[in-house]
């Protein structure tokens, strides 16, 4: 299919002969402009019905998310965060974290984790793992039940998906019900059609996965490159939660993301796939921007709560 129709002026915006590639610049700029993105919200765009209240996770800032009203215990859901492990904070995607409470009515545990190239690889990994124990520990005073689930995109969708891994491992008190993995990042090294093919002109482009991956791990040795902690995919898929995968069509990720899908699959795991057709990477965040990446947003926050509630 096409791109969404809605999706062409933010694509002309971002593809402005004009505009700087954010792979010229320096982390720091690249973070002033994502950080812009929420500034073009209006007030009558803003996600309602949830209540905020900050937080402190593993030592890193994080924030609660609960449905407003919201009385009992409920799941709980880890959420990490996009932004090629270099850009990307509890701003960024304070209303997708919204619209996973309110849509999927659960409790988001939003981590701040460390970024690059302040903190490489392995220090987010490192993170959520040890974020995801704390809120295990703590998922009583959070209003949680013993459902517990781990959700992110793009970056943080490789985080969740490692998360994943390791919870399987750990005590069984920590095990998870289900992962969402929003255009997964899993496996960095590959070689994929999608990548060529989605390349250039869909809001993510191949300079900038470069640019990204070099901040995060460096000029990356061949035991790095292998280490399921930066390729999930490379990892034993055998006894993970069930999971909700979600890609994009015009996404260089794409093609990966259902290669992690179909692994778990032919691991035994439960799985739904699930590709937008028209969208492309990072349309997560475009709620208010787009009614085509709305509309699969909402389809699969529905999927994953089924997964959480079923």
């Amino acid at each position: 299919m096409p791109l969404a129709p809605d999706l062409q002026p933010l694509l002309d915006a971002v593809n402005d002969p004009g505009a700087r590639p954010m792979h010229e610049g320096t982390p720091q700029q690249a973070r002033e402009v994502i950080g812009m993105t929420e500034q073009l919200r209006r007030p009558d765009q803003a996600v309602t019905g949830v209540e905020v209240v900050p937080d402190e996770v593993a030592g890193r800032p994080a924030r609660v998310y609960r449905p407003e009203g919201a009385s009992g215990p409920m799941p709980t859901v880890l959420f990490l965060h996009g932004g090629g492990f270099v850009v990307g904070d509890l701003d960024t995607h304070d209303a997708l974290c919204r619209l996973i409470a309110r849509e999927c009515w659960t409790t988001v545990v939003a981590l701040d984790y460390p970024l690059a190239p302040e903190h490489p690889f392995p220090a987010a990994p490192e993170s959520a793992v040890a974020a995801m124990r704390e809120v295990a520990e703590r998922r009583e005073s959070f209003g949680g039940d013993d459902r517990l689930a781990v959700a992110g995109d793009s970056a943080g969708a490789n985080l969740s998906a490692v998360v994943a891994q390791q919870c399987r491992v750990l005590a069984s008190d920590l095990g998870l019900q289900a992962q969402l993995l929003i255009y997964p990042v899993v496996d960095p090294y590959g070689d994929y059609a999608s990548r060529e093919e989605n390349g250039s002109g869909y809001f993510l482009d191949l300079p900038s996965m470069a640019w990204f991956q070099g901040h995060y791990a460096g000029e990356a040795s061949p035991e790095t490159r292998r280490d399921v902690r930066m390729a999930p995919l490379l990892g034993d898929l055998a006894g993970v939660a069930p999971a909700v995968v979600v890609t994009a069509e015009l996404d260089p990720l794409r093609d990966e993301g259902e290669a992690y899908a179909a692994a778990l699959a032919e691991a035994g795991v439960r799985v739904d796939a699930q590709r937008y057709d028209g969208q492309v990477h990072g349309f997560a965040n475009f709620d208010f921007l787009a009614e085509s990446s709305r509309a699969a947003i909402l389809d699969f926050l529905t999927r994953f709560r089924a997964l959480l509630h079923g």
